[in-house]
């Protein structure tokens, strides 16, 4: 029924105006679409992060996104972490670190957070 349907990430905010300026500027996604002071959607590759305005915002403990970026991890940390980005440690079972980047099962991911704490990572496929 929806497998060959496409699917939007969605995120939870309070202010949208900051989480506009963190989601385009310090990721440099572009805007598609606005909805006043109630949401943003921004195009990452082929598909939509949709941000809006929520009560419950940052109240998630689990990753909210996920960008796919294959072997582009470690640059890619460097790059937000040049901009102010810190990146969130993990103490996980058959992982070690390497500086914020998370390492083991096939993959390099490294986790970080928007203005709100939503939980953001960037991962890699193959280590």
């Amino acid at each position: 029924m929806l497998a060959n349907k496409s699917v939007a990430a969605t995120i939870g905010v309070k202010n949208l105006q900051e989480a506009k300026s963190f989601y385009k500027d310090m990721l440099g996604l572009a805007v598609v679409a606005e909805e006043g002071e109630e949401l943003v959607a921004f195009k990452s590759g082929g598909a939509t992060l949709l941000v809006y305005r929520s009560e419950f915002a940052g109240t998630n403990k689990a990753t909210a996104a996920t960008w796919m970026v294959g072997a582009d991890v470690d640059e890619i940390v460097r790059t937000l972490k040049s901009k102010g980005i810190s990146f969130l440690h993990y103490d996980m079972p058959g992982m070690t670190r390497e500086g914020d980047v998370h390492v083991g099962g096939g993959m390099r991911v490294a986790w970080f957070t928007d203005p709100e704490g939503n939980i953001l990572n960037i991962a890699s496929a193959s280590a």
